[in-house]
């Protein structure tokens, strides 16, 4: 015979408790009314409270096996089996409660509208624990008793101030538990025998097992396995669906294999893995030392999938070669088309808070007010009517608006890359459209796809592949407005443009474009050089940046010789000119809360791979000097007909911030052409300090150059005007 465990029941603020004697009992139900009882005969067991409205009714129970009762309304009965366990289903709605006796097993009971958590047992008990905040703010507790349930598999639910719906099946190892939770976007079903529960860290999702799709379409939701040979470290994770694909991360927890069971390899399979993939359903993982047993598909756990990586390089097209080696199983085929795939992330401030998106993929929301060491989670996680997808998530800063470009429809889950939708103003989790709050959407009439959203500090520029539009506040009972202000322009990638105040500066296709209340092409001196020497496959990592201390708007490129982006073109817009170099930086940071720029190298840097550099910061780099140089086009003298002779040179360079101790110095070289395309034949080379008055020079040709740098520690150098005593010589 096995004792059963205290029942204590709350109902209508009222406290009910019952010591059940042994065998199976289940529990029982009161609505907070008067009660009577029947009580059996022979064999006593132990006494069975109960209280209702205030008054005490005592009941001792009969023979062999006892069974619960269920009060209703005004008037209860109870009616005494025999033998084996009789079958309970009890309904209980705010402060109604029906129940029905029957034989043989345990139905499922429903508990609506309170606050629940819940806890199965070990392989031969069954407890499940609700606690209950009544009329009377008493906190009450009811636990079920022995049933054989789910294989000796323990599981864990939390529900929270929502709704939950727990099922028992039959005593002989059926044990579902299936919870529904409204409020947090997400509904569990766990299966028989061994059940996973579902900790989904960072992301929310909606389905039943098998098919919950969450953290990029990866399946949370299924029953999960462990797979072990004693002596060896490699495990294999049976996950119907995972969704996961090789080098994903993986974090595993509350590993379990029943109460007090295998705990040295639960040590072992907590912690952090990278997934081998065999197929959809199973792959495998790499525990710190071998496994001190063999398992054959047993265990739980709570399974977190990290966001997969996505491709840091474009490769186009599918089948063979296409996308990352080793990303598939074996034999099975490349399924990106790179262009779309590439993982780029938009993100922006509300408040202290980060709203985050992946191009193409679900949004994510960081609360600073949890701290640094809790995640971002799925803005579904907060609400369910938010966007699911969406190419750029901003802030328009002006208004407080949470705005997704290029995302789904209400009711759909398809991304429209013309659509614009907004949340309710100062409310990132409010996005239905009503007649009391300003969420809504907008959709573009001209191009194929936003390409990117620029905010300035009066509106948000819409640039699309064929056509630029303004977004601007315009009040109820629109909220948005939208104007075309132009068309047949272009834009590199989702990073081209970039705002410095109200203007925004962005590179096209094969040209730049600028828009300071109109939009037009930027005359550029280099764009011969730029747009001759560009990896078009690679165009969509095009990142634009602001210097503002020194009146410059830049973007990185890659050239056709890389993959990352390894050249750079500036624009300063306060004297109108343009010059370019060599440096690969991927990202870029203008200084605002931070002294200084900064930028990042690519993760397939040899020398640094995926650093932070501190730019305008001092002379050197990091403690090394830097090699830098000015250099200049052919310039003619006149109109170059002539030959001219430089016979003197007055350099005007200052080392100014230099650091005390530093070699003040610097190579300034004259170069003279004779020919145009002939290239530079005659050089002189100057070393000129803080010190330099003049130098002495003798040149000849039509037109000549000048490049300017050093290359020692500590040294600031700043190059002015410099003056040159030139005069003819002749038409030879």
């Amino acid at each position: 015979m096995t004792q059963v465990n205290n029942v204590t029941v709350a109902v209508d603020g009222l406290q009910v408790s019952a010591v059940l004697g042994d065998e199976i009992a289940t529990p029982f139900v009161t609505s907070g009314v008067s009660a009577t009882t029947t009580l059996g005969s022979a064999t006593a067991f132990p006494g069975v409270g109960v209280a209702a409205d205030g008054e005490q009714v005592i009941a001792f129970v009969g023979t062999v096996i006892i069974t619960p009762f269920v009060i209703t309304g005004t008037e209860g009965t109870v009616a005494v089996g025999t033998v084996t366990v009789p079958n309970t289903d009890v309904s209980a709605t705010g402060n109604t409660a029906t129940g029905a006796v029957g034989t043989a097993t345990f139905a499922p009971f429903v508990i609506t509208g309170v606050e629940a958590t819940g806890a199965a047992g070990t392989p031969t008990t069954f407890n499940l624990g609700h606690t209950t905040d009544d009329v009377a703010s008493d906190a009450l507790l009811t636990e079920l008793g022995s049933v054989l349930v789910a294989g000796g598999v323990t599981s864990s639910v939390p529900v929270t101030g929502v709704v939950g719906t727990i099922g028992l099946g039959d005593e002989g190892a059926s044990g579902n538990i299936s919870t529904a939770v409204t409020g947090l976007s997400a509904t569990v079903s766990l299966g028989l025998f061994r059940v996973v529960t579902v900790h989904a860290n960072g992301v929310v999702g909606t389905g039943e097992v098998g098919t919950l799709k969450v953290q990029s379409s990866i399946n949370l939701g299924a029953v999960a396995t462990f797979t072990t040979v004693e002596g060896s470290t490699l495990v294999t994770v049976n996950h119907n669906e995972h969704g996961a694909q090789n080098d994903d991360a993986l974090t595993i927890s509350e590993t379990s294999f029943g109460t007090g069971v295998y705990t040295d390899l639960v040590t072992l399979l907590n912690g952090d893995f990278i997934i081998t993939k065999i197929n959809d359903s199973t792959y495998n993982i790499t525990i710190p030392s071998a496994s001190p047993h063999s398992v054959v598909a047993g265990g739980e756990a709570n399974l977190e999938y990290e966001v997969r990586p996505g491709l840091d390089e474009v490769v186009g097209g599918f089948g063979w070669g296409a996308g990352t080696w080793g990303r598939n199983g074996w034999n099975e085929p490349a399924s990106v088309s790179a262009e779309s795939k590439l993982r780029i992330w938009k993100h922006d401030n509300f408040g202290e808070d980060l709203i985050f998106n992946v191009r193409g993929g679900g949004i994510f929301y960081w609360d600073a007010g949890q701290g640094l060491n809790v995640r971002a989670k799925s803005i579904q996680f907060y609400t369910s009517n938010a966007p699911t997808v969406a190419n750029q998530v901003l802030v328009s800063d002006r208004d407080r608006h949470v705005i997704a470009v290029g995302t789904n429809a209400i009711g759909s889950t398809t991304l429209d890359p013309l659509l614009v939708r907004f949340s309710s103003q100062e409310s990132p989790f409010d996005w239905t459209p009503t007649a009391t709050n300003t969420a809504g959407d907008l959709r573009i009439g001209n191009g194929s796809e936003i390409v990117q959203a620029v905010e300035t500090r009066r509106e948000i520029l819409l640039i699309t592949d064929s056509s630029v539009h303004s977004m601007q506040f315009i009040g109820p009972p629109f909220t948005f407005g939208i104007t075309q202000l132009s068309n047949q322009t272009t834009i590199r990638g989702s990073n081209a443009a970039v705002a410095v105040g109200d203007s925004v500066f962005w590179m096209g296709v094969d040209r730049f474009y600028a828009y300071d209340g109109r939009v037009q092409p930027l005359p550029c001196s280099v764009r011969d050089h730029v747009f001759r020497d560009f990896n078009e496959l690679q165009a969509n990592k095009v990142y634009a940046g602001s210097n503002a201390a020194f009146g410059e708007v830049f973007w990185f490129y890659p050239s056709t010789a890389g993959t990352e982006n390894d050249r750079y073109v500036v624009y300063n817009y306060e004297q109108g000119i343009w010059y370019f170099g060599n440096l690969e930086r991927t990202a870029w940071l203008d200084r605002g809360i931070n002294q200084f720029p900064i930028a990042t190298t690519s993760y397939s840097n040899t020398e640094y791979p995926s650093a932070l550099y501190d730019h305008e910061r001092g002379s050197d780099a990091d403690g090394e000097a830097i090699t830098a140089f000015i250099e200049s086009a052919p310039i003619d003298i006149g109109d170059g007909d002539n030959f001219a002779f430089i016979r003197r040179m007055v350099p005007d360079v200052s080392f100014v911030n230099s650091e005390t101790g530093a070699t003040k110095e610097a190579t300034l070289t004259l170069k003279a052409q004779r020919f145009p395309g002939s290239g530079f034949t005659t050089s002189k080379a100057i070393t000129v300090t803080d010190t330099t008055e003049q130098n002495h020079t003798r040149l000849r040709g039509r037109s000549f150059g000048l490049r300017i740098e050093s290359d020692n520690l500590g040294v600031a150098w700043r190059l002015g005007s410099p003056r040159l005593e030139v005069q003819p010589d002749g038409k030879r």
